[in-house]
């Protein structure tokens, strides 16, 4: 694989002319859409023959919801070792709660492609929001704790799960030990299973680290609690937030580098974003919010508002403005040098993998990329 990025006057015709590979493959790799415009520094993916590339073994786990399209997880499972399925609840006494479209589907289809279904455990509310109330009760009831763990054994047993995702946020600073014992319970259970438990950490830099996101989250003791850790290095950029690169490489290395001196190199996996941010301008803060869009939608965006796309270098990420309706927008996304930058990260590191939040949207230039560099475990 290559990546071009367009330059004036440039077709896909003239780009496929240069290289001497067929304009079919351009179209496919990028899911170029007819009549195939390119704007002016997007990133395209190329098959280049004879290219050689050191392939480097990494565990592949995406979260996707029971209602993700049929052809969507069909095209991803390939290049997944794993899929985490969004998600089971609880209660207060520790009952489990599954999602409310059943997902006996995804897991099927994971098994049948030999991808393993992981349960992901979160503490929402009946309004679908992270709870921490939840988690304090949960964590400083013994019974049910207890309860919880033996629901979430006979789940994983009866519907065919292979392992355990933890995904806890907001947690109180002061349950942070008794998280962590959560954690290591969860994990001797499920281990008597045959499975493995992972834990998500929000992306911090130092222990002390302030604020309700960070506070409750030990990297030196969920390291030790669970099989592996997912860093959720993302959401810089995020809805209610000013525009920002969603997942900037330098912010992404400051929070794997502290990981690295809690945590062992093969128990982290780097959590990517699998989307983009459009924000209409000027940005007020407790007011704007952006729009989620996918990295193929952006694209689609920029060619149809003539927008020059362009490339921050140290946050090593693509973004650009348009104008619509007399609203102006500006737009932080992924593409493939943004996302080669971060399996570039994952090989310097000599980490176990990576996650992929979330794969309700296929873009199939990551995957070509990842698939090139990274046999799949």
């Amino acid at each position: 694989m290559q990546i071009h990025v367009v330059t004036s006057g440039e077709t896909v015709s003239s780009i496929a002319a240069a290289y001497q590979i067929p304009a079919d493959t351009i179209i496919y790799n990028n899911q170029l859409i007819f009549p195939y415009t390119l704007t002016i520094g997007q990133a395209l993916l190329l098959s280049i023959p004879n290219e050689t590339v050191t392939i480097t073994p990494a565990v592949v786990n995406g979260y996707a919801y029971p209602f993700i399209n049929a052809w969507v997880l069909n095209e991803t499972l390939p290049y997944l070792s794993r899929l985490s399925v969004f998600s089971y609840g609880f209660t207060t006494d520790g009952t489990l709660v599954p999602p409310i479209i059943d997902d006996t589907f995804l897991i099927r289809q994971a098994l049948e492609k030999q991808v393993a279904p992981f349960l992901t455990l979160t503490p929402f509310d009946a309004s679908g929001q992270f709870n921490n109330y939840l988690i304090s009760v949960i964590l400083n009831n013994a019974s049910a704790r207890e309860n919880l763990i033996a629901n979430l054994e006979n789940t994983v047993t009866q519907k065919g799960f292979q392992g355990v995702d933890i995904d806890f946020e907001f947690i109180l600073a002061e349950d942070r030990i008794a998280f962590a014992d959560f954690v290591a319970e969860v994990r001797t259970a499920i281990h008597t299973l045959g499975y493995p438990v992972t834990v998500a950490l929000a992306p911090k830099t130092s222990d002390d680290q302030p604020g309700l996101l960070y506070e409750g989250k030990d990297y030196a003791l969920l390291g030790e609690a669970a099989d592996e850790v997912l860093l959720m290095t993302y959401e810089w950029g995020y809805t209610y937030g000013p525009p920002l690169a969603v997942a900037p490489i330098n912010n992404v290395r400051q929070v794997v580098e502290y990981a690295l001196t809690r945590i062992p190199k093969e128990k982290i996996n780097l959590g990517i974003p699998n989307y983009g941010y459009d924000w209409p301008l000027p940005y007020v803060r407790g007011t704007t919010a952006a729009t989620t869009i996918g990295n193929v939608e952006a694209i689609t965006i920029a060619v149809a508002n003539g927008a020059v796309i362009q490339f921050d270098e140290t946050a090593m990420s693509p973004y650009f403005t348009y104008n619509a309706d007399g609203t102006e927008h500006e737009v932080w996304f992924e593409d493939v040098r943004s996302l080669q930058a971060k399996f570039n990260l994952v090989k310097e590191y000599q980490l176990n993998g990576m996650g992929y939040w979330q794969l309700m949207r296929f873009f199939r230039g990551n995957w070509l990329l990842l698939a090139e560099q990274f046999q799949i475990i």
